[in-house]
């Protein structure tokens, strides 16, 4: 331990000392049985009381920007509060930020899930992944998309989502109590229907039942939109689909228990406006989905 670290180690035992001895002995007293001066502690004390305060300004204004999103990690903090940090006259670098949430106990912790929701052992046809060397660079270029699972009290419901590659918007979703065909088509038609050129426009997905059925497939070649699938290692190549899964429940609560599965799609829709809106992404520098989507489309 260095001889400042030392110093400050001591200065805090006795800060510690004057607030338990409650009058009972003088600062003079304290500050001699501490090998210290009045003067350096009242010194000390100022600044330790200053540090404080710029400390609870921080706190403050991280869980105002908590409370859209609880879950935001330390990067994106330091991007989305840069405005804030500057407005209250407050320097607040990555490793400070860190080590106030860490003290505070407000760094965010990740989860793994395993359920598993793909069903790829059936009759219908497994199209090629045609994505792998395609350089993306416009919207409605690539849509990728996944189901995954949210937790209700009487069982699970499912969450198909599809989400354009280069902005990472979700364009298109839908939660229903069963893994059928239905939820991934209505996903479909509401991606489609709000999506203003989808001109070599290319879906992607797993190998799932669902995306393979007839029903699905025609929808597609009904609007010239090419397909494309995973092939050997399904996770790796359909990744962006499973992060935006993972960033939903890590970030925007969606791994929690619901009630019933209306308060389970209140929640995901406000998620994902959330997600759309606010969410800044270090792969988009820093911008929303919906920033990129409308810069570019």
């Amino acid at each position: 331990m260095c001889c400042r670290t030392k110093k400050k180690a001591k200065y805090k035992a006795l800060i510690k000392a004057k607030e338990k001895s409650k009058g009972f002995a003088s600062l003079t007293t304290i500050t001699h049985c501490f090998g210290l001066k009045r003067d350096a502690y009242y010194k000390y004390k100022s600044r330790a009381d200053k540090h404080l305060k710029l400390e609870q300004q921080i706190i403050c204004i991280v869980r105002k920007r908590r409370k859209s999103l609880p879950r935001e990690g330390v990067r994106k903090l330091i991007k989305s509060l840069d405005k804030d940090f500057i407005k209250a006259n407050l320097k607040v670098g990555r490793d400070t930020l860190f080590n106030l949430l860490r003290k505070h106990k407000m760094l965010t912790l990740r989860k793994k899930y395993r359920m598993r929701t793909t069903n790829s052992h059936h009759r219908f046809y497994k199209y090629s992944n045609i994505i792998k060397d395609i350089e993306i660079n416009r919207p409605n270029q690539v849509w990728v998309s996944d189901i995954t699972y949210i937790r209700t009290v009487k069982g699970f419901c499912y969450l198909a989502l599809i989400t354009d590659m280069h902005s990472r918007k979700i364009v298109g979703y839908d939660l229903s109590d069963s893994l059928e065909l239905n939820g991934c088509v209505r996903a479909l038609n509401k991606a489609i229907y709000q999506a203003k050129n989808i001109k070599q426009l290319i879906h992607h997905s797993d190998r799932g039942i669902q995306y393979c059925s007839n029903v699905y497939t025609q929808i597609l070649k009904r609007k010239k939109i090419e397909i494309s699938m995973t092939e050997e290692n399904h996770c790796y190549e359909n990744a962006m689909a499973e992060r935006v899964n993972g960033i939903l429940k890590d970030e925007f609560y969606l791994d929690q228990t619901f009630a019933n599965v209306a308060h389970a799609k209140r929640a995901t829709k406000n998620a994902i406006k959330l997600y759309n809106s606010k969410r800044l992404h270090l792969s988009l520098d820093y911008k929303t989905p919906n920033m990129v989507y409308k810069l570019t489309a």
